[in-house]
């Protein structure tokens, strides 16, 4: 079985030394294969035969054809066999969704399949609950073909090669053209390469598509592709090192201060005069410095600030600086999991860590942002270990700060699988931190969280007034996300004072509010809609099947796989029995006591649950 490649990207396919393989006699072949391949768990002969064979006369009797029929193509007799099944890849072997989920950009763009939909040409309609994954698979395998493509444009342009970027841009507009990130990045891309008018043009292109589409101009992401300074030779250096210095300490205190255009301008001088003196490490220091105040600091720059911290890593590496290197992969990891882009952001995490040698301070960094991912996809368990880590590592380096931060993130863990108690406990170590440290503009989040437990132990003035708070707070603050936040609450607050149309006007404008900029954390966006959904469904609104298709295709497309769970319980409480199956095969890798207990109570009561 060495040198085997099995392609599901596109219409399936699979070579050994090269050569192609006749196809497996009939489709469940290819679906049983692809199922294997996508569990992160063995997975028992009972349920794959219940899942994909039981309009079969006899379900685990055509599993067992069908497992021969794969040993038959794979060309290895002893594998597939046991009680539990489990496909292991072979070494010198390759499977393009596992390069695609789980490898670099580049590897998975040597993959000529990037971008095929998953088991393109194959349906299923015997076995609902299996079509119900696939379509879930298929969302999310798309996206991530997508974030891959844009990844590697973004390296594209880093490395000074605009003209390959221009390319993989212009596939992802057509992939979806009103999509304002992908308009933001064939715009940069082109004003890369000097074609200032082919920018200007597209972006007129894209004002009128978005006009006509959705009745909108473009945001601050395409905006400031547009706008961004043209590439220019290095200003003159006017007192070498020193110089240099001087001014990326100027930049970083002034983006500190909040003059932060004052400070992006005074970072750019110093990484121009860092190359002009071909002072590599000072140049990665101000690189990484830029990078970073782009992605934290104005509104509609990370595509930017990606480019620049791509360039870090570049220059960081060969002036060996692991520290800065692994902060510039933490950063860009931190970037994608804003954007529900986890396969990349794991990625860049795990070569962060690669890199970070003995900083403790940003191995505790990493971790929170890894623990944030795996969280944000119902991996809970694997987000605590790494929670629990980084907190203990910030406590051991100092860094206060980051010790609430990672601990907004283990409470948040620990409401969402019922620890209710224990939430509270550690989202109000994570406020009090963050107020200890003056860092105001994280207490919305910790506080809008801990509001969410004293709703679920029934506190509902209490909850109330903090929700109030975090939102008013978040406003001032100008943070979408926070604002969200805070309006959700304030929604369900309504609803359980019966106050419902008020409700649902609060929570429809949670979701909507909390996305209004182009760099918002997405997974807020799914937990505003889950609730909107929740309480739209309870009380009989016709919009509610619309909202929960969209909350259904979001969730699919990032992975966050609870909230796709959650979708199919609240189809099913519409009266679709048939979601109930496909919610109970969804969920079957999420190790989370509240999301089974809603399962469970589902038949009965329609799965309305707080959490």
């Amino acid at each position: 079985m060495s040198d085997l490649r099995i392609n599901l990207l596109g219409p399936p396919a699979l070579t050994r030394q090269g050569v192609p393989r006749p196809p497996p006699k009939g489709k469940k072949a290819w679906a049983l294969l692809a199922y294997l391949i996508r569990s992160d768990a063995p997975v028992s002969r009972e349920r794959l035969a219940s899942l994909l064979f039981a309009d079969a006369e006899d379900p685990l009797g055509a599993l067992r054809w069908n497992l021969a029929e794969l040993r038959r193509l794979l060309g290895d007799k002893d594998i597939l066999r046991g009680e539990q099944i489990v496909f292991q890849l072979p070494p010198g072997s390759s499977i393009d969704v596992e390069r695609v989920v789980r490898g670099t950009s580049r590897q998975a763009m040597s993959m000529d399949t990037v971008g095929g939909v998953f088991l393109e040409g194959l349906s299923f309609p015997t076995s609902p609950a299996f079509e119900a994954w696939l379509l879930t698979e298929r969302r999310h395998l798309a996206n991530a073909s997508a974030s891959v493509m844009r990844e590697a444009a973004v390296g594209r342009i880093a490395a000074g090669a605009p003209e390959d970027a221009v390319r993989l841009a212009r596939r992802l507009v057509e992939i979806d053209s009103i999509d304002e990130a992908y308009q933001a990045l064939l715009i940069r891309s082109l004003a890369a390469t000097g074609d200032r008018a082919a920018a200007r043009s597209q972006f007129e292109a894209c004002r009128a598509l978005l006009m006509s589409e959705l009745g909108v101009g473009p945001g601050p992401d395409v905006l400031n592709a547009v706008n961004a300074p043209a590439a220019s030779a290095p200003a003159p250096s006017l007192g070498g090192r020193a110089s240099a210095r001087a001014q990326l300490d100027a930049g970083e205190a002034a983006v500190s201060a909040g003059a932060v255009d004052a400070g992006l301008e005074c970072l750019r001088r110093a990484v121009a005069e860092a190359e002009t003196i071909h002072e590599p490490s000072l140049q990665a220091q101000a690189l990484f410095a830029l990078g970073s105040a782009l992605i934290h600091y104005p509104r509609g720059r990370d595509e930017e600030g990606s480019i620049v911290l791509h360039q870090a890593i570049s220059v960081g590496v060969e002036a060996g600086l692991g520290s800065l290197v692994a902060g510039a992969r933490r950063e860009l990891g931190y970037v994608e999991m804003l954007r529900a882009r986890y396969d990349r952001a794991r990625t860049w995490l795990e070569e962060a860590l690669e890199a970070v040698n003995e900083d403790t301070g940003e191995e505790a960094a990493i971790r929170t942002v890894l623990g944030a991912c795996w969280s944000d996809t119902a991996n809970y368990a694997e987000s605590i270990d790494q929670l629990e880590r980084g907190i203990a590592l910030a406590e051991e380096a100092g860094e206060n700060r980051q010790v609430a931060f990672a601990a907004s993130f283990l409470g948040r863990v620990r409401l969402l699988t019922g620890a209710v108690g224990e939430a509270r406990a550690t989202l109000l170590l994570s406020k009090e931190t963050a107020q200890k440290e003056g860092w105001t503009s994280l207490v919305p989040w910790p506080e809008s969280l801990m509001a969410d437990c004293m709703l679920a132990e029934g506190d509902v003035d209490g909850a109330g007034e903090a929700y109030e708070h975090a939102f008013a707070l978040g406003c001032q603050l100008g943070d979408p996300c926070w604002e969200g936040m805070g309006a959700r609450g304030v929604g369900l607050v309504k609803e359980r004072r019966g106050a419902v149309k008020e409700a649902i006007d609060w929570l429809y404008d949670a979701r909507t509010r909390c996305v209004r900029i182009a760099d918002a954390y997405l997974w807020i966006e799914a937990y505003c809609a889950d609730a909107l959904c929740r309480v739209a469904i309870a009380h009989g609104l016709d919009e509610a099947a619309g909202w929960v298709d969209e909350l259904e295709s979001n969730a699919a497309r990032t992975n966050m796989r609870e909230y796709v769970v959650r979708a199919y319980l609240h189809r099913h409480s519409m009266g679709d029995e048939s979601a109930l199956a496909a919610a109970g095969e969804l969920a079957s890798g999420v190790a989370n006591p509240a999301l089974h207990e809603a399962l469970a109570r589902a038949p009965s009561s329609a799965a309305h649950t707080d959490s």
